[in-house]
């Protein structure tokens, strides 16, 4: 394992490599970014692999907003994959920034992307945000990794009032912290009880789909097809999302 460590400002930033794959650390043990330094397009980690979900749903948007970036899996992978669709990355720390950038492949002259530095919940109150964004992904960690920074039903009703009128926001909490039945509790007071939980994964992480706009049912055959498409297109274990979300909720279609 190598590790490097970047700058004085912002959270400690520590880089390690095993096996091919390059690791995002601010100061701690804890993952908070990887990337396949073969193949930085691929998405390494499951949870963020699960916060690509949204696309058991809905068709890549004209816009996605992206709240945290770590090492920049989701906005590599949407810049890559998604061509028509135009990516706002808002990150806190212009140290995470510019490790990204040198260590993580972000595409930074990509004419799709546009970098804030700012604070997320500071840029979602901003003109011209509001109703603007299909996706809105909220990855928002300290240098300890065990729960979001920004978490009350102000802040998840910001992320609502970006959406488009049939948007949808992802979330990625920690199971097994403190936060999580707190963040649960609040998201589902801001976003009228319309959420899906999709299953744990290794690391504990689980992903919550809240949806935006008028009722959604989708048959669990539907489903099904979807996620096979996603799993041979893009390696994501979507048909286990499926099966996880089908036996929490049974019946014959998914509905929220």
């Amino acid at each position: 394992m190598k590790s490097r460590h970047e700058g004085d400002d912002g959270p400690p930033i520590t880089l390690s490599e095993q096996d091919g794959v390059r690791y995002l650390h601010f100061g701690s043990e804890w993952v908070q970014g990887a990337m396949k330094i073969r193949q930085p397009d691929r998405i390494v980690l499951d949870y963020v692999r699960q916060m690509m979900g949204w696309m058991l749903f809905l068709q890549a948007p004209r816009e996605i907003l992206q709240l945290g970036l770590g090492a920049g899996a989701l906005t590599r992978f949407c810049l890559k994959h998604l061509a028509d669709t135009r990516v706002t990355t808002v990150e806190l720390s212009a140290q995470v920034i510019r490790a990204a950038e040198r260590w993580f492949a972000l595409p930074t002259t990509d004419p799709r992307l546009t970098l804030v530095t700012a604070d997320a919940h500071d840029f979602l109150m901003r003109a011209g945000v509001a109703g603007r964004f299909g996706i809105v992904q909220v990855d928002l960690y300290d240098l300890h990794a065990r729960g979001p920074v920004l978490d009350s039903v102000r802040f998840y009703r910001a992320c609502r009032r970006a959406l488009t009128d049939t948007g949808l926001c992802v979330v990625n909490l920690f199971g097994e912290h403190a936060s999580f039945e707190r963040n649960l509790r609040n998201l589902d007071q801001a976003f009228g009880g319309r959420l899906l939980l999709l299953p744990p994964g290794a690391a504990g992480n689980r992903v919550v789909l809240a949806f935006q706009g008028p009722p959604l049912r989708v048959a669990w055959e539907r489903l099904a097809q979807r996620a096979d498409l996603l799993d041979r297109r893009f390696g994501f274990e979507a048909p286990d999302w499926v099966q996880g979300l089908r036996a929490q909720h049974g019946g014959s279609a998914c509905t929220v």
